[in-house]
């Protein structure tokens, strides 16, 4: 038998206003694109923003639907706006955040399985690490870079980009 252990490590600040400005800016755009948020159901908005290298910034917002696995959340439509639009414009970093009026929240929420899977799709595209800011806009921020440090197993399998059509 062998015993492995996975440690993760990320950067935790009290405020946004610890960060950096290239940070904070991107951070304060995540907080915009919650207008974009469409939660009739949960009440609880999410928003994203990447900035490009080239600097530019897209948006992403939670979209619920009545028939609840049509939604989706704000990192992956950011993430496949990006692939749809931008692809050759690589993705330095994504902010997420988040917004109820029905609490507090404490902390920074985090990205479900589905959209750490397509950052870690994307990253391995561009051949380059996503740098990530989950923002709590009554607290703290963390920041990591690199899908891994949420998503140590993340699905890859090399083969199947090989495969005959």
């Amino acid at each position: 038998m062998i015993n492995h252990e996975i440690k993760i490590a990320f950067e935790e600040f009290s405020a946004v206003d610890e960060l950096n400005n290239n940070d904070r800016t991107l951070c304060l755009e995540a907080v915009k694109a919650l207008k974009g948020s469409h939660s009739p159901y949960s009440n609880f908005s999410v928003g994203a923003a990447l900035r490009l290298k080239s600097g530019r910034i897209i948006y992403g917002s939670n979209q619920e639907n009545a028939a609840y696995p049509s939604g989706l959340c704000a990192e992956r439509v950011a993430l496949f706006n990006w692939g749809a639009n931008y692809s050759d414009d690589p993705i330095e970093a994504i902010a997420v955040t988040a917004h109820t009026d029905k609490f507090i929240i404490e902390k920074p929420i985090t990205p479900c399985g589905s959209c750490l899977q397509v950052m870690a799709e994307y990253e391995k595209k561009q051949a380059q690490s996503i740098r990530i800011m989950l923002y709590c806009q009554n607290g703290t921020v963390w920041i990591t870079t690199g899908v891994e440090s949420f998503l140590p197993f993340m699905f890859f399998e090399d083969r199947l980009v090989s495969l005959p059509v």
